[in-house]
């Protein structure tokens, strides 16, 4: 196993594609904010991230379901409150997992100069 191909390297970008992919739907609900019988959507991965983990892969692909909040009159479910904590929340996990990876890729480099 290469270092790149540990599982914390293996997680730590599955990690960042279901952030991405998190970050893409709650920007799609929010403009979708008015449209009559939208249904928001959910990201999840993280659930499957930490059992790949502990199965030894880091491999975690996420899912995207139909949010089961209450509609309004029109139809849709997308609540804006919500979302914004979701995107704040999301963004700073986010941040997380880069410097995370900065990290790691600044200890490689390391290893390689003194080496």
């Amino acid at each position: 196993m290469g270092l790149f191909d540990s599982v914390s390297s293996v997680a730590l970008h599955s990690a960042l594609d279901g952030l991405a992919l998190r970050q893409r739907t709650i920007a799609d609900n929010v403009a979708n904010v008015n449209t009559p019988s939208y249904h928001a959507q959910r990201v999840d991965f993280e659930d499957a991230l930490a059992s790949a983990v502990a199965h030894g892969s880091g491999v975690a692909t996420p899912t995207v379901a139909r949010s089961l909040e209450p509609t309004r009159e029109d139809g849709n479910n997308v609540n804006l409150d919500t979302e914004t904590v979701s995107n704040i929340d999301t963004n700073l996990r986010y941040q997380l997992a880069t410097q995370a990876v900065s990290t790691q890729l600044a200890q490689v480099r390391s290893a390689l100069r003194t080496s």
